[in-house]
């Protein structure tokens, strides 16, 4: 084990950047002490003389005249102790770096503009090889390198697919993006097989315009460069075996998106049946988990889109879930959106997602192992663009309470336009200094008492909602993943949304409302917040009437 000690210096108080390097290189397998923050270079040199330490972090972050002084009386007992067999690293401001870049004893000078990737490569002595070998290709060893630093991913797809393929070559230069989540237009989601049925208007709308397993292979080409990033894309809404063949043998998808009731007649992206859907998203998710794919179900935000109140968008993450285990997925992204809908408070989304987190985590054994992805809502971006950074920054700081493996940004500009090369890496740059603020520790959201108070209530609701569904289907030997019983929980409106009002498939006659910072379903004529075992009561017992006629 190889041992560092390290110390602020002279006048020097700013400790936090050595403190940061060194849980890196704890977590990477080193020793480390430090020694204190404006330690004098006579105390510095008795230490390491004393410790005998493998490698000695030196950290000054005030002015590059004043550093000078400092490093030449350093010099002088390197030289006059020939301490030339230990690491000297230097980290400090970028002036203050370059100062310290001249002296030849420093083996490693950080300029506090480096990534953390970086910083680990660094550590495993991997810097300058290969970078195919330094940055993990799948997102599983990817996430384990950097935790308790998230992943970050990103949607990019331009309705030019030329324009796409410089901008991810771009995109992977600048080493701040580890996953990059290819969007397709809509046409090449629904008809990529079958172009002839596209509608051409259609070209470029919502995405890239990719129309064969070549042009998927020229954007996994263009991003083997960087910090080489993951692809990965959502999985198609027609042939979607077909389709998720395609996406393995050209860009090695990093991980399936497969939602369990939709992308089709219910959302209007393809023209499956319920339960055909439903039991086909299902054999999706078993065909990734026998080739050892991890697999994201964007299922509950699809709920909460459509203002659907905070129980059913805790319940169908369970479900979600829950449909995951049972079809032998391993691997399983959970993903927590963020404000939805945009006028819910911090609070009170905190405590949602504490619900999600609580009640999927409890299906975790030694073969189904979950992973905390967060988001913030698209609808919470304002156009005005000072705005939405702002926003971009605050919805990451809350997320960043759960203690997530990815997140996924969300470009500050999509409310105005669609993001490009440029505003991608601004957007995830904003949202590394956010990460790194928050290591840096941050309050402990999750113990606020109306933040717990909620969390326990939706749980129990939910739980609720669910025995319902056991309720409605007694003959179903597993109705939580039996396609017919969540087909007949929508259809009675146990699973309902505002948005789903008109379709035939489903009640469509929820109404909600955000009341004190928290979505609940809502009787607008009474004027009242109505408590989910009367919805759900109520639910039943116009089945039960309508059994008996």
């Amino acid at each position: 084990m190889k041992k560092i000690i390290g110390a602020a210096i002279g006048n020097c108080v700013h400790v936090a950047g050595i403190f940061n390097f060194f849980k890196l290189a704890e977590k990477e397998g080193y020793s480390t002490e430090f020694l204190g923050a404006a330690v004098s270079i006579d105390n510095l040199i008795k230490a390491v003389l004393d410790k005998k330490p493998d490698a000695v972090g030196v950290g000054y972050r005030l002015t590059p005249n004043a550093v000078k002084p400092l490093l030449d009386e350093l010099f002088k007992y390197i030289d006059e102790y020939n301490l030339y067999d230990i690491e000297w690293i230097f980290g400090g401001t970028e002036p203050v770096a370059e100062v310290a870049s001249r002296y030849p004893f420093f083996k490693k000078v950080f300029y506090g503009t480096e990534d953390v990737d970086d910083t680990i490569a660094y550590l495993r002595g991997n810097e300058g090889g290969n970078p195919e070998e330094v940055y993990e290709g799948n997102i599983i060893g990817r996430i384990e390198d950097k935790y308790p630093y998230p992943v970050l991913r990103h949607h990019f797809g331009l309705p030019s697919l030329e324009d796409t393929i410089e901008g991810i070559k771009v995109i992977s230069e600048s080493k701040v993006l580890d996953v990059i989540s290819i969007a397709p237009d809509q046409n090449a989601q629904e008809h990529f097989f079958e172009m002839d049925k596209a509608d051409k208007s259609l070209d470029g709308a919502g995405g890239v315009p990719l129309r064969s397993p070549d042009d998927f292979s020229r954007l996994y080409d263009a991003s083997r460069r960087g910090n080489y990033p993951i692809l990965r894309c959502y999985s198609g809404t027609n042939d979607v075996f077909r389709f998720a063949q395609m996406l393995l043998d050209t860009i090695k998808n990093g991980w399936a998106a497969v939602p369990l009731c939709w992308y089709n007649v219910l959302d209007g992206r393809g023209p499956r049946g319920l339960e055909e859907s439903i039991e086909e998203n299902q054999k999706l998710m078993k065909w990734h988990g026998e080739r050892g794919i991890p697999v994201e179900v964007n299922e509950s935000h699809h709920w909460s889109l459509r203002d659907a109140h905070d129980t059913i968008g805790v319940a169908t993450a369970y479900l979600a879930a829950y449909n995951a285990k049972k079809m032998g997925v391993s691997n399983y992204i959970a993903q927590y959106m963020f404000n939805v809908p945009p006028n819910i408070s911090p609070k009170m989304d905190l405590a949602k997602m504490l619900a999600k987190i609580e009640m999927i985590e409890s299906l975790e054994d030694k073969n189904f192992k979950t992973y905390r992805q967060v988001r913030a809502g698209l609808a919470s971006l304002p156009p005005d663009l000072y705005s939405a950074k702002g926003q971009l920054a605050a919805s990451t700081y809350i997320a960043m309470a759960i203690k997530p493996h990815i997140v996924h940004v969300v470009g500050y500009c999509e409310a105005h336009h669609a993001a490009t090369p440029e505003d991608i890496i601004e957007s995830c740059k904003i949202v590394r200094g956010v990460i790194k603020n928050c290591m840096q520790g941050m309050p402990d959201f999750t113990q606020d008492m109306e933040v717990i108070n909620r969390k326990n209530q939706l749980i129990e609701e939910a739980k609720y909602l669910l025995d319902a569904i056991n309720k409605i289907t007694p003959n179903s030997k597993d109705p939580w993943a039996d396609s017919s019983a969540i087909a007949k929980a929508i259809r009675m409106g146990i699973l309902d949304a505002p948005h789903l009002r008109g379709n035939k498939d489903a009640k469509g006659t929820l109404e909600t409302r955000v009341v004190n910072g928290a979505c609940y379903a809502y009787d607008s004529k009474e004027d009242k917040i109505i408590k989910e075992k009367d919805r759900i009561d109520a639910l039943l017992k116009e089945y039960y009437l309508e059994a008996a006629d």
